[in-house]
């Protein structure tokens, strides 16, 4: 794993990695990240910050994204305000329907009360993209009216500076050009029972580049396009599940960072108040705060991706973040670098899902016909029982520690790729002399289900049993035996199944 002893002899006096980061990433691939040093290593890995930036091009990065953060929570504010005023007017039968599109408008539309508990109610919607998407990375100027549909609109951004206009390159999202709907997902409200339905999508085309921020940013190829504003209705519906999300997430973090649960009930229950948390007096106060920043930085980030909104199972993914940076705004920028590319797994056309889950079977049918054939027989051949892994990126299979160590080599994989740093040559070294892939979890995932092939063959009958073994996995698993079957399996595999 990456020691801080060497992370810190990778910096020149000026901060700049020596070498572009590559052996940060060799490091990174060959077990991950020492706890003590998470915080500072994982904005470069998700994109925050570029390899080749100084202490102070990332001083002034940090200081931008604090802003444009501080800038959605304030929209976040304001919706939450003007759709408890329109429900208290609702109520009194004196709310006014102008406009009848239910978009966020000083007046008009009404929030609905019922609004679907999950993603079922936008998926019901026809929704028709009035967008035409860019291959190109959005630019988001903080005072044009029209901005990349990647981004939300401009006012969500608008951080009441005086400064003089800035544009900001930031990491979008993913960049498509198709309907981006989110993700249908539900929840049994009972802990431990849980039915995630959801789905990524195609070879999505991506910006490759990581985070920059300059005073002028231009390109002929850049497309404005009208910002789609989510309604009252949309951000009502996201605001209940991530409540709901926040309240019930994972406390298995407190463990092994104490420091971040030491809190003062009274700082907890304050800041849960502050984003209007409810149903809280059964968690203790480091859980309460972990909701309440969950519950910050999800509607932020509803807001600023609002074509995928939030679906359940994003605050699986957002909860070790946030147990790992203290800062909300700075652990929002890692999330965006991480949703980047597992933001297809929350698509409601589902096309995401199906490329992965068609990718582990490929893995498997190369690698063990038998048992692809076994898999054939029980109609199986399709790896539905790999769902969960592929949704939530095996955060339910491992413990606390092991999911770190395994999205960390997987986000190094991706930062690879990002700097261009892909070639076989550079990895003889590492990890079987496995060059990087944008699929590791997928062989990962394929590595866990070769580990059983024998009990798959001799012992299961049905899919419906293969998946009950496959949701039994959680802390039997090795995460450094899985990484190594993995890289095995992309040294073999990758000519075959990436071209």
């Amino acid at each position: 794993a990456l020691s801080p002893q060497y992370w810190k002899s990778l910096f020149t006096e000026d901060g700049r990695l020596r070498d572009g980061g590559i052996k940060l990433l060799k490091r990174v691939r060959s077990g991950g990240v020492h706890p003590r040093i998470r915080d500072e290593v994982w904005p470069f890995l998700l994109g925050v910050y570029d390899f080749n930036s100084t202490k102070d091009e990332r001083d002034a990065v940090r200081t931008q994204n604090r802003k444009k953060y501080e800038g959605l929570r304030r929209k976040c504010r304001k919706l939450i305000k003007q759709s408890s005023e329109r429900s208290k007017l609702n109520d009194l039968g004196e709310i006014s329907y102008e406009g009848g599109d239910g978009s966020l408008q000083d007046s008009g539309s009404s929030s609905s009360d019922d609004a679907a508990s999950s993603r079922e109610f936008l998926s019901s919607q026809d929704i028709t993209p009035d967008a035409e998407y860019s291959d190109y990375p959005s630019t988001v100027s903080l005072e044009d009216d029209y901005v990349n549909v990647d981004n939300a609109d401009a006012s969500i951004l608008d951080t009441d500076s005086t400064e003089a206009p800035e544009v900001i390159q930031t990491v979008p999202p993913v960049d498509v050009q198709e309907d981006n709907n989110p993700i249908k997902t539900t929840k049994d409200s009972a802990e431990g029972s849980e039915v995630i339905q959801t789905a990524p999508p195609d070879d999505v085309p991506e910006d490759n580049n990581p985070v920059k921020t300059t005073k002028e940013v231009s390109s002929p190829l850049q497309k404005k396009v009208p910002p789609k504003l989510p309604t009252n209705e949309d951000f009502s519906t996201w605001q209940r599940i991530i409540r709901l999300d926040a309240i019930r997430a994972n406390a298995e973090w407190m463990e092994h960072y104490p420091s971040q649960a030491a809190i003062s009930d009274n700082i907890a229950r304050r800041t849960a108040e502050d984003v209007g948390l409810e149903d809280y007096g059964h968690l203790e106060a480091g859980r309460i705060l972990h909701a309440a920043r969950l519950v910050a930085i999800l509607e932020a980030y509803a807001l600023y991706d609002s074509e995928i909104g939030y679906c359940q199972g994003m605050s699986d993914l957002l909860s070790p973040i946030i147990s790992i940076i203290s800062e909300d705004h700075e652990a929002f920028w890692c999330f965006v670098g991480f949703m980047k590319k597992a933001r297809q797994n929350f698509r409601l056309d589902e096309v995401g899902i199906k490329r992965q889950l068609e990718l582990v079977a490929k893995i498997i049918k190369y690698k063990d016909a038998h048992l692809f054939k076994h898999l054939e027989k029980l109609q199986a051949e399709d790896c539905f029982f790999v769902y969960r892994m592929v949704v939530v990126l095996f955060r339910r299979e491992l413990t606390f520690e092991q999911t770190l160590c395994l999205w960390e080599v997987m986000w190094a994989d991706q930062a690879a790729i990002r700097a261009g740093i892909g070639g076989i040559s550079a990895w003889n070294k590492v990890r079987k002399r496995a060059p990087p892939t944008d699929d590791l979890l997928l062989y990962a995932i394929a590595a866990s289900v070769l580990q059983r092939r024998k009990l798959i063959i001799e012992t299961y009958s049905s899919m419906d049993e293969i998946i009950r073994e496959c949701n039994s996995m959680s802390g039997q698993l090795d995460v450094l035996k899985l990484l190594d079957d993995a890289h095995s399996l992309v040294v073999a595999l990758h000519d075959k199944i990436e071209t």
